[in-house]
């Protein structure tokens, strides 16, 4: 089994064949990607080394002293937590060797077409249609919440492909290639003035079969390892102390006393607190990753995460009066990623309302902590045995 000293080894061998100052950034991510040290944990000619998932760290370290370049994980985050994990465990040896090692190094992004605006809190009810035509699929329908659809070369996207049986029984789970002609991306503007989402329209775009991901009308179990691991990768992010939305406010509270008051202090001190349980929260998440697929768990992770971000920040607008008030651009852009901590505490005051609703409702994920993890009792339900056309609309 390959140690910390052989990956401390396998590293070295890297930079000396690839010096970070004397190799272009993409040549070096690939060459990385090739010698196995991108995901240790990935199997041999994937990027990995089948070693533990624990050991990245190793990795990690020695990279980053080197002064090695990442692959730019925020910008391609969807790829990296929700598209790879589900193409490793469902993906035929071709489409692994296909889409992997390019979505790892950042050359093709990639997106989530799962959300719909009749099908939000409720996505096993969606309606987006796939319907067989020779060797490939016929896609049409309309994606909503969107991010990065903008710059996705590639996407995950599930659609229902028999409305004759109940509706988590008849979705199928596909990669959808967002040059299509077909597909139309349109930006959907918030309320921080950005328009990071999207809403995206498919009209008669046609997917070969060979880009399904597992069975036809298994989608629903396949999409369950992309939501799992989404969960995660939001709630479950590795921070330093004070990292995330703790920082600006912190920082505030300690360069301008005269902002100060004991109610706002003792808020302070219980939502700092709250962060770091957060925090050390997620990196026991992260462990138990390394034995298995994310569970439920992720969905509690999330929950905080959300919570965390919208009482923190409106601590932060309170704490500077009205100077909160302010806002620092209201230009109309459409930005590679959300950075919740490089502008003004408006913009994260704006941008926070929407982490209870990304990414799963905080009602949903309510209920999975509830029937999931603490093992409650479902909420009735009347439509588990009705056909999905026959679902009142």
């Amino acid at each position: 089994m390959t140690d910390a000293g052989e990956l401390r080894r396998r590293t070295q061998e890297l930079l000396a064949a690839h010096p970070p100052a004397e190799t272009e950034r993409l040549d070096f991510l690939r060459a990385r990607f090739d010698a196995g040290l991108a995901w240790v944990h990935y199997p041999q000619g994937l990027g990995g080394l089948g070693a533990p998932r624990s050991l990245q760290t190793v990795v990690d370290a020695e990279l980053e002293a080197a002064g090695a370049p990442d692959n730019d994980p925020r910008r391609i985050g969807i790829g990296l937590g929700m598209a790879a994990p589900t193409i490793l465990k469902y993906g035929t040896e071709e489409q692994k060797r296909r889409f992997l090692r390019p979505l790892w190094t950042g050359e093709e992004v990639w997106c989530q077409l799962f959300s719909e605006p009749g099908a939000g809190s409720d996505l096993a009810a969606l309606g987006t249609r796939a319907v067989r035509e020779g060797d490939g699929w016929l896609v049409n329908g309309q994606k909503v919440w969107t991010s990065s659809a903008h710059l996705a070369r590639w996407a995950i996207l599930i659609a229902r492909t028999d409305p004759d049986v109940p509706k988590h029984q008849g979705i199928t789970y596909f990669v959808c290639d967002m040059t299509d002609p077909g597909v139309e991306v349109r930006p959907l503007r918030q309320i921080t003035g950005e328009a990071e989402f999207n809403e995206v329209f498919l009209t008669g775009v046609r997917i070969p079969d060979a880009h399904r991901l597992g069975e036809v009308g298994d989608g629903w179990r396949v999409a369950q390892t992309t939501l799992n691991n989404e969960r995660v990768a939001i709630g479950g992010m590795r921070l330093p102390r004070e990292g995330g939305m703790i920082g600006p406010v912190s920082r505030t509270w300690r360069e301008r006393p005269e902002l100060r008051t004991p109610d706002l202090h003792q808020r302070l001190l219980g939502l700092w607190v709250e962060a770091e349980v957060a925090r050390f929260t997620g990196e026991r998440l992260r462990q138990q990753l390394t034995v298995g697929q994310p569970g439920p768990e992720g969905a509690g992770m999330k929950l905080a995460f959300a919570r965390l971000n919208q009482e923190i920040s409106g601590l932060e607008v309170e704490l500077r009066g009205e100077e909160g008030l302010l806002y620092d651009d209201w230009t109309m852009r459409r930005p590679e990623l959300v950075d919740f901590t490089g502008r003004d505490a408006g913009y994260r005051y704006l941008r926070s309302k929407g982490n209870s609703i990304e990414g799963g409702t905080s009602e949903v994920l309510l209920n999975i902590v509830a029937e999931r993890v603490l093992g409650l009792p479902a909420e009735p339900r009347t439509d588990k045995d009705v056909a999905w056309k026959d679902l009142a609309r």
